[in-house]
Formats: structure tokens, sequence, C-alpha cells
């Protein structure tokens, strides 16, 4: 078998860089310290849109403001609402 000879100045610096990579390692978080909640609207109630409705009428209809509307409906195209689909109406943002 044969002897394999370690150079005592070599082997000092490798333990010296592993040791220095797992203290770094360690010392950072993967994850974010603080995760933010997302913000989902809960909705209680929904209607159909029928031919001719807006989310304007739509909202004054059930008394909510624009805002109010919006906040409860986020991923809503007003631009692009059909006949059948969903809307909350009552809910909380």
């Amino acid at each position: 078998m044969a002897k394999i000879s370690y150079n005592r100045s070599a082997l000092l610096v490798l333990t010296l860089a592993v040791f220095l990579i797992f203290t770094i390692a360690e010392s950072r978080s993967v994850l974010p310290r603080r995760l933010a909640k997302a913000s989902v609207p809960t909705c209680d109630s929904v209607t159909g849109v029928s031919s001719g409705d807006t989310c304007f009428s739509i909202a004054q209809s059930f008394a909510l403001s624009t805002d109010e509307f919006n906040s409860i409906n986020p991923n809503v195209n007003c631009a692009a609402l059909f006949v059948g689909q969903w809307l909350c109406v009552v809910g909380s943002a």
C-alpha cells in the first residue's frame, strides 16, 4: 500500500476554507426573514353578468363604490365582461 504524504500548510488552508464556507452558508438565510401574507379577497355572494351590464352598473346595483367593487374582484377586466361571468358583490378585500 502506498504511503500518502500531506503538506501540513495545504491541509490547514483546506480546513480553514471549508470552515469559512460553512460559516458563511449558515449565516445566510435561504428564505426571507418576513414572509408577507398575500391579501386574498373573500367572496360571500356573487352575481352573473347579464347583457348590457358594466362593472359600474353592477357596483351601483349592490351599493358598492368602484373601489370596493374592484377590491373584491381584483382579476376582473371590466372592459371585457361577458354574459354569465360571475362577479363578487359581497365580500372583503
